[in-house]
């Protein structure tokens, strides 16, 4: 049977792939955001800054401070990746979240494996905001690639994940145009760098009301991946991968640390104890995460780096996180 042999949780944020110098671009953004969600409630960027006026969040602003941050989270990206060449896993299934590429209102499901042959990652056309643009190139490249899919596992674990009751959607080809996601490409680029091996993409809809499961649901979704993936009549070797958070685009440090040490804990209990409304907007990445952690739960977590990456005074900024299960 096919054997789980290692785990790895990445962040994925634009920020990774910008000098620590412009980091000062996404807060320029974050500055134009109307819908900045934390902790359950909606902000403008000046009532968000007032709201946190306390916490001094200017002293984490400051360019060294930045490029320190953005050393470490390298650093760890790199020793993603030199794990994962260690371990040499035959197949890749990855977690991510899908933000309108690859499914849209037409069709948004809650849990979804794709299972064809091969998956497209298409170079976005479309122009955006300059410290977007600085990190398309590290996510996408210049030119559309082929990934190469593990469609026998994939099937397997859509005919399991029915089995044990989880109505997953399924795909054996994606719509014309629409492009895997950069949950997916960032781990290709990043992580695998030259080494391409067979992924399965299992996408969960973190982002878009009303049908974004639980961290509960989760969780359990999670465990039941490592009995699909554990039952597939191979002697193939699994690596899994969550990709995304953690708490964006407002950090939240409380709910990134209580996160972790619940996951290194494999406290299931805990887990569905945070609060749905915390796991909005690109804080709800974190359940990716949570769904790798319910598959990983009979391996040890070890967190590489978690960086709280504030760019603005109000708070703004992703909480990075790198991790590894052995």
């Amino acid at each position: 049977m096919a054997k789980i042999v290692l785990g790895l949780g990445t962040s994925h944020s634009p920020m990774l792939s910008t000098p620590a110098e412009i980091w000062d671009l996404h807060a320029d953004r974050d500055r134009k955001n109307q819908a900045l969600e934390f902790r359950g409630r909606t902000y403008n960027y000046e009532s968000l800054k007032q709201s946190r006026a306390r916490e001094k969040l200017e002293q984490h602003l400051s360019s060294e401070i930045w490029q320190s941050k953005q050393e470490g989270c390298q650093q760890a990206i790199l020793a993603l990746g030199k794990k994962l060449s260690e371990a040499s896993p035959d197949v890749v299934v990855i977690i991510g979240d899908d933000q309108h590429e690859l499914f849209y209102d037409d069709g948004m499901p809650a849990f979804a494996i794709f299972w064809g042959e091969r998956i497209e990652c298409i170079p976005p056309a479309e122009t955006v905001h300059s410290s977007i643009a600085a990190a398309r190139r590290d996510q996408f490249g210049d030119e559309p690639e082929w990934y190469a899919v593990e469609s026998e596992l994939g099937k397997h674990m859509v005919v399991r994940m029915m089995a044990e009751g989880f109505d997953v959607a399924q795909l054996t080809r994606q719509p014309n145009g629409r492009t895997v996601g950069h949950a997916f490409t960032f781990v290709r680029r990043r992580i695998m760098q030259k080494k391409m091996v067979p992924i399965v993409p299992v996408t969960i809809n973190t982002y878009f009301p009303p049908n974004q499961p639980t961290a509960a649901r989760c969780y359990a979704f999670g465990k039941a991946l490592r009995r699909a993936i554990e039952s597939w009549d191979s002697t193939k070797r699994v690596a899994v991968v969550a990709s995304g958070g953690l708490s964006h685009f407002v950090v939240d440090e409380e709910l990134d640390r209580g996160v972790l040490k619940a996951m290194r804990e494999n406290n299931e209990k805990a887990i569905g104890s945070f609060a749905e409304p915390l796991f909005q907007s690109g804080s709800s990445e974190i359940k990716n995460w949570i769904n790798a952690a319910g598959a990983l739960e009979h391996l040890n977590m070890e967190l590489l780096n978690y960086a709280p990456a504030y760019r603005s005074a109000a708070g703004t900024g992703v909480g990075l996180a790198f991790a590894q299960w052995l």
